[in-house]
């Protein structure tokens, strides 16, 4: 059966998590990890992991996170979106900035 999950998804989004899920495998097997293996070690059934394999996008995320710290990424999910590396973000605040600060005319004193 299919979701509404699915037919959103943009295209480009879809084949990004298929390739994620597929990267996923490839760690595994490189580390010589058994699906019943990872499966165990994430905490989720057999069918579950599978799913986060072949980039199901109705898979929790905290599953995927589980998996990238089972296979040695677990520093990945803090530099996701490093505020420090979101170059939108930082056009964005410098468009946003006053173009000039007025002093005020009574100032509080300290």
């Amino acid at each position: 059966m299919r979701s509404a999950m699915e037919d959103v998804l943009p295209a480009k989004l879809r084949r990004g998590l298929r390739k994620f899920g597929e990267d996923i495998g490839i760690a595994r097997r490189k580390r010589r990890l058994t699906v019943a293996m990872m499966a165990e070690r994430v905490g989720v059934a057999e069918s579950t992991y599978l799913r986060a394999e072949k980039g199901d996008p109705k898979v929790a995320f905290g599953v995927y996170a589980m998996v990238l710290f089972v296979l040695g990424f677990g520093d990945a999910i803090a530099e996701l979106i490093d505020a420090r590396k979101d170059d939108q973000g930082l056009l964005l605040d410098v468009e946003r900035m006053p173009k000039r600060i007025r002093a005020k005319k009574n100032p509080t004193p300290l």
